[in-house]
């Protein structure tokens, strides 16, 4: 209903002639004239670009996947370890996207693996954090249970506590990878032959901002599309959830 009520009042501030509207078309196209550039789109190898897009948040995705559970369920279970890492996530955590560009340029040059690696650089910390969150709110009673019948610290580790975390690392990686889709834009800006940052802001300076909406309009579906993909297979593997 509420997006209904978005396109209702984008249909009205962008109806009549250009010089009537009350939005001008330079700023924001109508509806029609957005979506009526769906074919001109297409012939500028779309697909090609958000493949590309989608290969690089993949690989930026699995690796901080890997890494920050990972790390987060040993630090979860080791005080030490989660002093030690705690600064550096917190400095990731408050470095701005835009700072992370020259920086992964610095380290990993303007390849394919600085891309990924921005993609890496952004999450991880976030995908750390919530691991380590989700382990501490694992109740109680349970790893008493598991003591009381003679469970060993990685038999706690690895039977009760990451099995009972693992929905809410779920929840996390589904809104990271979200974030992922977004922030992909800020890498792709640089020496790339292709992606859907690109083909953005080469719309934007050709003019075609029909184009630029377009395309937002695409990442967003994207992004619905995998996460109801993620949701689903997360409801099936953790029936047991209700919430």
């Amino acid at each position: 209903r509420l997006i209904a009520m978005i396109f209702l009042l984008w249909w009205f501030v962008t109806s009549g002639e250009a010089e009537l509207r009350i939005i001008s078309p330079s700023r924001l196209p109508s509806p029609g004239e957005v979506f009526g550039e769906l074919g001109r789109l297409w012939e500028r190898d779309v697909v090609e670009h958000i493949l590309a897009s989608l290969e690089r948040v993949l690989l930026g995705v699995g690796l901080a996947t890997l890494v920050g559970v990972g790390v987060g369920v040993i630090a979860a279970s080791t005080r030490g370890l989660n002093a030690t890492v705690a600064p550096l996530v917190i400095f990731l955590r408050s470095v701005p996207m835009g700072a992370l560009v020259p920086l992964t340029l610095l380290l990993f040059s303007d390849g394919e693996k600085q891309k990924a690696m921005f993609i890496f650089l952004a999450i991880v910390p976030f995908v750390f954090s919530d691991t380590v969150k989700a382990i501490s709110i694992v109740p109680e009673r349970y790893v008493e249970t598991a003591q009381t019948l003679g469970a060993s610290r990685f038999q706690i580790v690895r039977k009760v506590l990451v099995p009972l975390a693992l929905p809410d690392i779920m929840t996390s990686l589904r809104f990271q990878f979200g974030l992922a889709l977004g922030y992909i834009m800020l890498a792709e800006e640089i020496s790339v032959p292709f992606g859907i940052g690109k083909l953005i802001i080469a719309s934007q300076r050709q003019g075609l901002y029909s184009h630029v909406y377009l395309l937002l309009f695409i990442i967003a579906l994207f992004a619905f599309g995998i996460d109801l993909l993620l949701r689903t297979l997360q409801h099936g593997v953790f029936a047991w959830r209700k919430d």
